[in-house]
């Protein structure tokens, strides 16, 4: 028990020596994330990915921003599998979501491009497909801010 209690003191230490700072502490890249304000298009799908963005990024609304992250996102459905009768049996929906980072007080901005693939199945009763096809276009926008935020973690530390 004292040997383990040791180790843990000794490894804090040595952490703490070496410079080591957490992500989301104050002099790391995420206190920038958590003052990124995002602006997207108006329409479902530009609001869902807004949504997961500012989820992702932990966004401060009682800071002032720092940074304008805008995105302009399209996306591409198309037909997989055929049955008898001619019908879609599933969708593939592609995402592609061009951003670019501009910060408040000026400076040069960051632009990036991510895209993002996902399928649904396709449903016969209309209420199942809206939402199938509305579930397909929420993973979609998860997994941008996903990439978005990733990229945007590179970007700040390269500053």
């Amino acid at each position: 028990m004292r040997i383990a209690a040791a180790f843990a003191v000794l490894s804090a230490l040595a952490v703490s020596a070496c410079g080591f700072t957490p992500m989301y502490a104050e002099p790391g890249v995420g206190s920038p994330l958590r003052r990124i304000a995002v602006v997207a298009q108006d329409d479902r799908l530009g609001y869902r990915v807004r949504e997961q963005l500012e989820d992702a990024l932990g966004w401060d609304r009682s800071a002032a921003p720092l940074y304008r992250l805008t995105t302009q996102v399209e996306q591409d459905r198309r037909s997989l599998g055929r049955r008898i009768d001619d019908t879609a049996t599933r969708y593939e929906l592609t995402v592609k979501a061009a951003w670019t980072l501009t910060p408040v007080a000026g400076g040069t901005p960051v632009t990036g491009v991510e895209t993002v693939t996902t399928t649904y199945a396709a449903a016969d009763q209309p209420y199942a497909a809206i939402a199938a096809q509305q579930d397909g276009e929420e993973r979609a926008a998860s997994e941008l801010a996903r990439l978005i935020r990733l990229d945007l973690m590179q970007a700040l530390s390269n500053r």
